[in-house]
This record gives structure tokens, C-alpha cells and sequence, in this order.
């Protein structure tokens, strides 16, 4: 299982505003940060995208949802560029 990681730390949101653009208004990107587990020692800083900073994530552990993910044109399996949805591991102690 991939596994993503927000640390208490990382309950805030960064916005980045994007330029106008080939005719198209500017927009606010929001952002928040995440640690991707790859299978290595460590896990790696990433960024995940947030509608607004009123939908941060909390700090937890995450799995990417299935809804996430496409088929290319060359039939390899592929993230979205945009979307990225997460959803809550659930631990059973």
C-alpha cells in the first residue's frame, strides 16, 4: 500500500497565485504539505493540492483513492495531474 503521511506540523495551507494566461483569469493555488512512504528509509516531502484552506487535511495517515488514478494513452496507470484525492487510513488497535 502507498502510503501518505500528515504530521501535526503540516495542518496549514500555502497558497501560490498563478498569473492570467492564454486569455484565462488567474487563480490561488492551495497547498499543503505531506511525506509520501516510496519504500525507502525515509519518507519524501511532497505536496498535496487543497480546494481551499478550509479543507486541509489532519494529521493522519492516507491511501491514494482509486478514483485518483487514469489509464494513459499509451495504456500505463498514471495519477491525475490534478485531483489527487486521499482518503483516511483506518487503523484497527
Amino acid at each position: 500500500m502507498f502510503k501518505i503521511e500528515v504530521f501535526q506540523e503540516d495542518v496549514t495551507v500555502s497558497a501560490r497565485n498563478m498569473p492570467p494566461k492564454d486569455g484565462k483569469p488567474g487563480r490561488t493555488i492551495y497547498e499543503q504539505t505531506a511525506y509520501a512512504h516510496l519504500g525507502g528509509k525515509f519518507p519524501v516531502q511532497m505536496k498535496l493540492q487543497v480546494e481551499s484552506p478550509a479543507n486541509v487535511h489532519p494529521a493522519g495517515e492516507y491511501q491514494i483513492d482509486s478514483s485518483s488514478f487514469v489509464i494513459n494513452n499509451f495504456g500505463g496507470l498514471e495519477l491525475k495531474r490534478f485531483g489527487l484525492k486521499i482518503v483516511p487510513i483506518n487503523h484497527k488497535d
